[in-house]
Parts: structure tokens; C-alpha cells; sequence
């Protein structure tokens, strides 16, 4: 009886023995993953509230965007002029899209509609981000493109592609939907992000320092971006032996994939594919007729524009016309800008083509 319960003891020490063993060998295996996982910067579950709000805004940022066609809200004498608010914000022009309050729902029907992605030239980024609901201090990105189509040239053409690049953000997230109608599939991809550099881009592409009698001076402007771009912030600055003449834009706007014509006389401008005709008459900037406001002889036109916060501007692209230069206009010649690659060129051309830009 003795030598039995010595050997149920010997039995229960053994298997204490190896019970122990596996938990402390369990345990040290959880200490080295939780190590593993916090040098690989893992996170069990999602602990950050910052990249929660990203995502959020992302996946609900997209739902309005493709819930419905949205909406716009002009902007009346007392402020939002709700009475006069209308579901077709794809109707209204980028000016009015700018002043007021707009939701840029994109589906009709239960489908894409290929009016309101086109009407997406017409908004701003900003814009756009204030209609989704995104937090201020967040930027966007948008994507519509044909991933699948019975017509085999379609396949991956971009509807619209704008915005802010992810590479330039400290932290973003992206949701994305298909749609299939027509015999096509198209992909829908909006990244929101914490920041960013917003794409500024303008181009001058073609100036009118010397017009034929009666006619405007003019310059031509382009804005590459698929969205529309606000000219707040942007200036124009003439320098000649005359001296200098600077002009600061405090409001309007450019629709994306646009030219716009400013002018010296706005009634007798030709107006070619433009977008928009701005009168600078009033501004003293431009001339017609005998009122010769750039100096035609010799003279330095710069785009300008200054970044939020900042008090001083940055030269985006200049011409320089007249001395060693070589650019010499008679009357009716205009100076037109010509890239190769990222390099901008100028030369004289015998048969402007004002608004046709690029």
C-alpha cells in the first residue's frame, strides 16, 4: 500500500512538473511575440484614435460620395440660401459651385453619372472636402477610372484622377466601391489624408503685350488639375523700365482641365474655348487700345502665388519679353509658352489662338 501511494505521488509530481513547464514556456512564448509585435510597431486591434478618424472619414467620405447625386446650397445676402438649394449641382458653374455649399453625389439611378464626374472639373478640393464632411486639416484624393470594359480601348482610362498625393501626407487611408453598368467596370478610389501638399499648379500660356488697334491686351491661364483651383492667394506682377505693378487675387476660380482669359476689355475679347473671361480693366493691369498697360517694348509678366500663412510670394513661371531676350512682337503677335518635358519655353506666334490653351 505504501509503495502504491509513492508512486500516485510520484505520478502527480511529474505531471505538476510538466505543467509547469508548458506554462512558463507558454508564458516566455507570449513575451517574445508581444516583443516581436511592438518592435514591429503592430497594434493588437486599432488603439489609435487619429488613425480611426482617417479611416472613418474615408469609408463615410465615399458612402456620401456614392449614396446618392448630392446637393448645392447658394450662397444668398443673409448667408446659405436653402429655399433655393437643388439637387443638380452638376448644372452649376464653378464660380457659383465656389460661393456656396455643395455634396458631390455621383450616382443617378443606381449608377454612375458621367455628367455629375465631369462636373467634378467645376469644384475645388476644398470644396469637395467641406460637402464629404472631412475634419479642416485633411485633404483628399479621388479616382474614377475603367478597369474592365467589352470595348478593349476603354480599359483603363481615367475619369478623373485630382488631389492631394498620399506621399506627401503624414498618415492616410483609402476606400474604395465598383460599379458595373454599360459593359464596363469602373473603380472609385478616395484617399483622405492627415495634411498633405495640395497640387497649386497654374500655367501662363499665352500673353497679348501687343494687340492691333482697338483690340485688349491679354493673358491666358491653364490649370492642369483635374479640380477646380481657387485664385485666392494667386498675383500677377508686371515689371519694365516703367516700373512695377503687382495685382493680388482675392477671389475666383478655375475649372479643372481650363483656360482662363483675362483681358483688358472683357466686350471685345475673343473668348476661344475658355472657361471664364476676367475683366482687369478696372484693376489698371491690362490696357486696350491706346491704353498700353504692358509695356510692349521690354517687360517681365510673373504668375505668382502665395501659400497660406506666409507673407511672401513664389515666382511659379514668368516671360520676359524685348532686350537679349530674342522675343520681339509686331502688332497682333502674341507670346505663347512651349513644353518639352518640364521645360517651358517661349516664342512669338503670328496667329494667337486666346482660350484654346494647351
Amino acid at each position: 500500500m505504501r509503495s502504491n501511494g509513492a508512486c500516485r505521488l510520484k505520478r502527480d509530481d511529474s505531471a505538476l512538473t510538466a505543467v509547469i513547464e508548458f506554462l512558463s514556456a507558454f508564458a516566455l512564448f507570449l513575451m517574445i511575440l508581444t516583443a516581436f509585435l511592438s518592435l514591429a510597431q503592430l497594434q493588437m486591434g486599432s488603439n489609435d484614435p487619429n488613425v480611426d478618424r482617417i479611416d472613418r472619414a474615408a469609408v463615410q467620405g465615399l458612402d456620401r460620395l456614392t449614396s446618392d447625386g448630392g446637393w448645392y446650397v447658394p450662397m444668398g445676402s443673409g448667408g446659405m440660401d436653402f429655399n433655393n438649394s437643388t439637387p443638380d449641382w452638376h448644372l452649376v458653374d464653378a464660380v457659383a459651385l465656389d460661393n456656396g455649399r455643395v455634396q458631390t453625389g455621383l450616382v443617378s439611378n443606381g449608377e454612375l453619372d458621367y455628367q455629375r464626374i465631369e462636373a467634378l472639373h467645376n469644384v475645388s478640393e476644398e470644396k469637395m472636402a467641406a460637402g464629404l464632411g472631412l475634419d479642416s486639416g485633411y485633404s483628399l484624393h479621388l479616382s474614377i477610372k475603367i478597369i474592365q470594359s467589352d470595348n478593349s480601348s476603354r480599359e483603363g482610362v481615367e475619369l478623373f484622377s485630382g488631389g492631394t498625393e498620399r506621399s506627401s501626407a503624414s498618415a492616410s487611408s483609402s476606400a474604395n466601391r465598383q460599379f458595373s453598368q454599360d459593359g464596363e467596370i469602373l473603380r472609385i478610389v478616395l484617399e483622405v489624408h492627415k495634411g498633405g501638399k495640395k497640387n497649386n499648379d497654374l500655367y501662363l500660356s499665352e500673353v497679348m503685350i501687343r494687340p492691333m488697334s482697338f483690340g485688349p491686351e491679354w493673358i491666358e491661364i491653364y490649370n492642369p488639375n483635374d479640380f477646380a483651383l481657387s485664385l485666392r492667394g494667386w498675383s500677377f506682377n508686371h515689371t519694365s523700365s516703367e516700373g512695377a505693378n503687382n495685382l493680388l487675387f482675392r477671389e475666383g476660380v478655375i475649372s479643372g482641365k481650363s483656360t482662363v482669359l483675362f483681358t483688358g476689355d472683357s466686350t471685345s475679347q475673343v473668348a476661344g474655348n475658355a472657361s471664364q473671361i476676367i475683366d482687369l480693366s478696372q484693376d489698371s493691369f491690362l490696357g486696350v487700345g491706346s491704353i498700353n498697360l504692358l509695356n510692349d517694348g521690354r517687360g517681365v509678366l510673373t504668375l505668382r502665388y502665395t501659400q497660406i500663412d506666409e507673407a511672401r510670394p513664389y515666382d511659379v513661371m514668368k516671360v520676359e519679353w524685348g532686350g537679349d531676350t530674342g522675343l520681339f512682337t509686331s502688332l497682333g503677335q502674341s507670346l505663347e509658352v512651349n513644353f518639352n518635358g518640364t521645360q517651358a519655353t517661349w516664342s512669338v506666334q503670328s496667329s494667337p489662338s486666346p482660350g484654346d490653351g494647351f
